[in-house]
């Protein structure tokens, strides 16, 4: 017996997808770091919607996942799903937790990290492993100060809610037809604009706690858009229009970047915003990107940049936020000239890292798991 070719071979991809994820992923740190000087105050924050790129994620995830998967159930069982989903998540998730760690004593901050002066090493350490299996910690195990499910490295959060849709989709969602998943869409969306319209805040902000509020805030941002995003898939949502990247670029950047619409009293009117967009913009952006079609060369290796930097990104950036955070508050940095620069130079340096990450880590570990794990013999 030998070892011949890789068990269920990916599919090509829908590259401007994958651009858009990059090109999302940029904003969600430029937003970070709007965030730091703004004291996180989300009326007055710039980039104002940035947050909502994480559903944005969710639903780009949800069509893609259907588009991948949703024909291969007769060749392969949940166990086959679950190590490729694996395979292709995990190891920069452990990256991540251990850039996290390893960035940990440098945010010391009385003010914003009141907990990180006092936490010991072991502990530091304890966290890190169990970031890297992406278990979420409950809020007496916080170190930082935020009540973090993963105070290393925050975006996490979003992962362990990836997984848990990935596991229903595996679980059920995957046998529903048609109708039935419009209707488990339907009621998400519901749930989730009736928290957008009638609850405390007027936003999707949130989700990255284990308490009974975030949670349930987690859970709404989740089930809508990934599911909504495989039963787009699967009607052949597609919009076909010229340049596609760049006006699905365009019309993404628009959407994060809306001033906060209402004030404190008036949260419903932002909430109505939150939910257009990922009810019928967000779903529009991702037709166009699959339906479109890259006819230069340049564009075609921007979109790969975006979409190869995207996911290292998004999960290796923040521990970098939390020292620029640190720095802003404990040297009382203005949103000026200063602490711009030292801003762009943060997502210069982020990005750097995300390749590198990507180039020397991700790659490489990603190909020899799926030697060890998804091969079969022949």
């Amino acid at each position: 017996m030998s070892k011949s070719t890789t068990y269920l071979e990916s599919k090509q991809h829908y590259p401007i997808l994958d651009g858009l994820r990059g090109v999302a992923s940029v904003v969600v740190i430029v937003f970070h770091v709007f965030e730091t000087f703004t004291g996180g105050n989300r009326f007055i924050q710039i980039i104002n919607h940035g947050y909502l790129a994480v559903d944005f994620f969710f639903l780009l995830s949800g069509f893609v996942v259907a588009y991948a998967y949703d024909d291969r159930w007769t060749k392969m069982t949940q166990w086959d799903f679950y190590k490729r989903r694996l395979v292709r998540l995990q190891p920069m998730v452990v990256l991540g937790s251990i850039i996290g760690a390893a960035l940990f004593y440098f945010q010391v901050s009385p003010v914003a990290f009141p907990n990180i002066a006092s936490t010991p090493v072991w502990e530091v350490l304890l966290l890190m492993v169990i970031g890297a299996t992406l278990i979420p910690v409950p809020v007496s195990m916080d170190i930082r100060g935020w009540q973090e499910m993963h105070p290393l490295d925050g975006p996490a959060w979003s992962l362990f809610f990836e997984y848990i849709a990935n596991i229903l989709y595996a679980l059920a969602v995957r046998r529903f037809s048609k109708l039935a998943l419009s209707i488990l869409v339907s009621l998400a969306g519901c749930m989730m604009i009736g928290y957008l319209i009638f609850g405390p805040q007027g936003d999707l902000i949130g989700g990255w706690s284990i308490t009974g509020d975030q949670l349930f805030v987690g859970f709404t941002r989740v089930l809508y858009p990934f599911f909504a995003g495989v039963l787009l898939c699967r009607i052949g949502g597609i919009i076909r229009i010229k340049n596609a990247f760049w006006w699905s670029s365009l019309m993404i950047l628009i959407a994060l970047s809306i001033p906060r619409i209402g004030d404190e009293h008036h949260l419903w009117m932002n909430g109505i915003y939150d939910a257009a967009c990922v009810i019928f913009v967000f779903p529009v952006i991702v037709s166009i990107g699959a339906g479109g079609i890259l006819h230069s060369a340049r564009s075609e290796r921007i979109c790969k940049f975006f979409g190869d930097i995207s996911y290292p990104l998004y999960i290796t950036h923040y521990p970098l936020i939390y020292v620029f955070t640190a720095w802003v508050v404990n040297n009382k940095i203005p949103l000026g000239v200063h602490g711009m620069l030292m801003g762009l130079l943060l997502v210069i340096v982020s990005i750097a890292i995300a390749y590198a990450s990507l180039k020397l880590y991700d790659e490489p570990v990603r190909e020899w798991l799926k030697k060890k794990v998804l091969m079969k013999k022949a």
